[in-house]
């Protein structure tokens, strides 16, 4: 997926990891969101099933660009956004 990151949504606000990745139990459901115009690194307003990405936090996972390989972190498979995924063609 180019031009996407991942990005995290918890069940509750302010509960976002500064120091690096978040454990799996931690995140709500993974998100894919354009990324900024201009920007390879910096999200939109806005995911692929149009949640406000504003209390989101970006994953420093990438996709390693591999064919059929997924575009979010394999731990994290069972919390996928059926819609994300949906519009990344993956669904």
């Amino acid at each position: 997926m180019s031009e996407t990151v991942v990005v995290y949504e918890y069940d509750r606000p302010g509960a976002a990891h500064p120091a690096g990745e978040p454990a799996p139990g931690d995140v709500l459901r993974v998100h894919a969101a354009p990324t900024a115009p201009g920007r390879h690194d910096v999200r939109g307003p806005r995911t692929l099933c149009g949640r406000d990405t504003f209390a989101m936090e970006t994953a420093s996972w990438r996709h390693s660009g591999h064919p059929g390989s997924p575009w979010y972190p394999e731990e994290y498979a069972d919390r996928v956004c059926p819609a994300c995924a949906d519009a990344a063609g993956e669904g």
